[in-house]
């Protein structure tokens, strides 16, 4: 938790270094929204972001789904979140898929892989 609490941070941190205000504030939303247990909103506003390549969002999808937060508890959903965000930059996302992962079939992990690959391809739009 103090792990993934410190990743949203930086990636706040970031995002306000960088310019994107809206982006943080959206973020910052879908936090606040998350830990007074409103996942509806949390899943929304991540959600945008994550179409938007946002990598601490997409981490925060694969969050919800292994937990089943706002979600139907999907263990390839959240190994396909958490490997984009890995392959975005989240350093605890690698943890998180490789943990989600030992939940899963040799199957399940292909098609979260195969699954993974597709939402790269058409830019995390309708993942």
């Amino acid at each position: 938790m103090k792990r993934t609490l410190t990743a949203l941070v930086l990636g706040v941190t970031l995002l306000l270094a960088s310019g994107g205000v809206g982006y943080a504030q959206d973020f910052q939303k879908g936090w606040e929204a998350y830990n007074k247990g409103d996942y509806a909103t949390a899943l929304r506003e991540w959600s945008a972001l994550a179409e938007q390549g946002f990598a601490n969002a997409q981490y925060n999808l694969g969050v919800m789904y292994g937990k089943g937060k706002g979600v139907l508890q999907d263990n390839i959903y959240a190994h396909m979140w958490a490997n984009i965000a890995a392959s975005n930059g989240v350093a605890d996302a690698a943890k998180n898929r490789d943990i989600i992962a030992k939940r899963m079939t040799a199957a399940d992990i292909s098609k979260a892989q195969e699954l993974a690959r597709v939402c790269v391809r058409k830019k995390y739009k309708g993942c």
